[in-house]
């Protein structure tokens, strides 16, 4: 399961309003191979299901994984941050070994 911050709620509030999409759409969080840590995270907004989707609700937002993603990010908190240090979403990942500076990838 992901869990999801007060302010990442937020902010993919915001989007989802800003995009004017209805409560078909989900938020979608994979991994992909690539990212100088060998795999990076990839966020987006779906509404169509895939085979295989294993589905979550945190904080009323409906989040989709599929399988192959599940098992690197059970566990993972995801938050916003737009401070000056840097500003979008960040993924607080147990399963990573290690991750690379800018916190777009990760490896396991």
């Amino acid at each position: 399961m992901i869990t999801i911050t007060d302010k990442a709620k937020s902010k993919i509030d915001h989007l989802m309003q800003e995009s004017q999409m209805d409560s078909t759409y989900f938020l979608r969080v994979s991994v992909k191979g690539g990212g100088c840590s060998g795999l990076s995270y990839n966020l987006d907004f779906d509404n169509e299901e895939q085979k295989g989707d294993q589905f979550f609700e945190d904080r009323g937002i409906r989040i989709a994984l599929d399988m192959k993603s599940f098992l690197y990010l059970a566990g993972t908190e995801l938050d916003f941050s737009d401070g000056l240090n840097g500003k979008g979403f960040n993924f607080h990942n147990p399963n990573a070994s290690r991750s690379c500076g800018c916190g777009e990838s990760f490896s396991v």
